[in-house]
């Protein structure tokens, strides 16, 4: 029970990782054809960015199944991602672009810091040039103001507002 436990947890952490790297150079590089729905005013429920979620979320289902008939740790390992996907669906999906049918906008702590990350990645039209590529982690916000700064030698070029945090917002 230990081991398997410890299996979801890595396999949360591993994931937070992968994603960095698949959000820096396949979203933002040959996966941007998906992805750019996400950098863009959204104007209904779903983007062509949610076809990333369901890949995952079908590797995470095979990987239960093939757990479940006998090949061990497999179902841990999908219950790692299924568990990262809710993370992601809560502090992503919900907190900072607000597809929940409530809003919260934190003031403090880490949420705060994580929020304020990502809207600094948003900054940026386009899929060069933008940081913080996390989706649970955030570096923290002055670190990323400089390196903005570094990359656009002040504000970012071609600036606009962020894509759409809510059908509100996009229309």
């Amino acid at each position: 029970m230990l081991l398997n436990t410890l299996i979801v947890v890595a396999t949360v952490v591993f994931m937070e990782v992968f994603s960095i790297v698949a959000h820096k150079y396949v979203m933002h590089g040959f996966g941007w054809g998906w992805h750019r729905s996400h950098h863009e005013p959204r104007t209904g429920w779903f983007e062509k960015n949610d076809l990333y979620a369901l890949v995952f979320a079908g590797v995470a289902i095979a990987l239960i199944w093939f757990g479940t008939e006998g090949r061990w740790p497999l179902q841990w390992i999908g219950a790692g991602m299924t568990a990262y996907g809710v993370l992601y669906f809560v502090a992503h999906d919900g907190l900072v672009h607000r597809r929940w049918p409530f809003q919260y906008t934190p003031r403090r702590g880490y949420a705060k810091r994580l929020y304020q990350a990502h809207r600094m990645h948003h900054a940026v039209e386009g899929r060069e040039g933008a940081v913080s590529f996390g989706f649970l982690y955030a570096p923290p916000v002055a670190t990323l103001k400089r390196r903005l700064h570094a990359l656009h030698g002040g504000a970012p070029q071609g600036r606009r507002p962020a894509a759409a945090t809510s059908r509100q917002d996009a229309a």
